[in-house]
């Protein structure tokens, strides 16, 4: 049995199971997702016996870090290699080969905020994205998705920020693992596990409007951001094929269902394609789809340079696009991203090995 990522339901009645007090389940639930500790000899508040019969009888798996990729910015792109993990409604002897996914640490002054993934690759198909590039490999567990977020967290403990964002931006669709994710999310914002409040924790997702519903009738759940990236059914069909799915009136009719707290707003990303989606009348398009909304905001996101036959916009159309949204009364935000010189920028997570990058550094 598999610790990491375990609830703490679920630990106490493993506790249970040998012949423990539940309490003790407790106890590991707090050195795993507090204290933050991954061997289980070291968690001192258990008793000696028990915690050789724990590491005899259970596991306690943590990715490998292949490499680090440390930008000039400060960001530190996490190369991690995964163990092998069932596939869905295979049998339990058979695994599939182990997979790599990435995750992001990006400090600032205030506040680290981390990107995770939730699958390694992605099916979701949309022709910007690189990690497209790499379709769907497998879905993570609830640990591998945890680990993404504890693991930088251990690694940097001396310079942490009092505020941790965490956005679930990475490789893969969060709403296509929906049942690993929200477990993963439950102890992320268990205020006696890792602690997190809500409005720290960002879920984005390319528009599946099932996994929208479902996430509104949480009772706990992590913000929502939709990835627009794009102002009429025709351009979403072509950059986005999830809209032929779910196209823009199910979506936004999602949006204008989904519960939201009394400051809280909803939030669309809209990655600028230079010569696509970034013209004025794409900004006249974008503020006529917010409306009816309520509470929401716009992040413009300037496309991240990779091997895909896209072009960064000029600044001057990222200006009037911005401009046109403030005009029209839609809270807009420009998004530069960061680490785009290690390949951690958004768009960017396809595995890319930065060769001969000075600042790289391996495990």
């Amino acid at each position: 049995m598999e610790l990491l990522g375990k609830s703490r339901e679920e630990l106490r009645a493993l506790c249970v199971s040998l012949d423990e007090p539940a309490y003790r389940g407790d106890q590991l639930y707090r050195a795993l997702y507090v204290d933050r500790i991954f061997d289980l000899a070291a968690v001192s508040t258990l008793p000696a016996a028990f915690r050789a019969r724990l590491a005899k009888e259970t596991t306690l798996t943590l990715p490998a870090v292949r490499q680090r990729y440390s930008s000039s910015d400060g960001s530190v792109r996490y190369l991690l290699a995964l163990g092998e993990a069932p596939e869905p409604g295979a049998p339990k002897k058979k695994a599939q080969r182990p997979a790599l996914v990435e995750a992001v640490f990006m400090p600032s002054e205030s506040r680290q905020t981390i990107c995770i993934s939730t699958q390694a690759g992605c099916a979701v198909d949309c022709q910007f994205c690189m990690t497209a590039q790499l379709g769907l490999i497998r879905n993570l567990t609830p640990g591998e998705i945890l680990a993404q977020v504890l693991l930088p967290l251990q690694e940097h403990q001396q310079t942490l920020t009092p505020q941790t964002n965490v956005v679930l931006m990475g490789q893969g669709e969060p709403l296509l693992n929906f049942d690993h994710v929200m477990a993963a999310m439950r102890i992320l914002l268990d205020p006696t596990g890792v602690g997190l409040a809500p409005k720290h924790v960002t879920l984005s997702t390319s528009g599946i409007v099932p996994g929208i519903e479902k996430l509104a009738r949480e009772k706990l759940r992590p913000k929502l951001a939709i990835s627009l990236n794009a102002s009429s059914d025709a351009q979403r069909d072509v950059l986005m094929p999830i809209n032929k799915k779910y196209p823009l009136e199910k979506l936004l009719a999602a949006c204008r269902d989904f519960p939201r707290g009394s400051r809280e707003y909803l939030t669309f990303e809209y990655v600028l394609l230079g010569g696509v989606n970034d013209t004025a009348e794409d900004a006249r398009r974008v503020a006529r789809l917010m409306s009816g909304l309520g509470r929401v905001k716009v992040n413009l996101i300037p496309w991240n340079p990779g091997s895909l036959p896209y072009q960064e916009p000029n600044e001057k159309n990222i200006d009037r696009f911005h401009k046109i949204l403030l005009e029209k009364g839609i809270p807009v935000f420009t998004r530069y991203s960061r680490g785009r010189d290690v390949m951690a920028a958004c768009g960017q997570l396809a595995l890319t090995e930065v060769r001969d990058n000075p600042l790289a550094v391996l495990p």
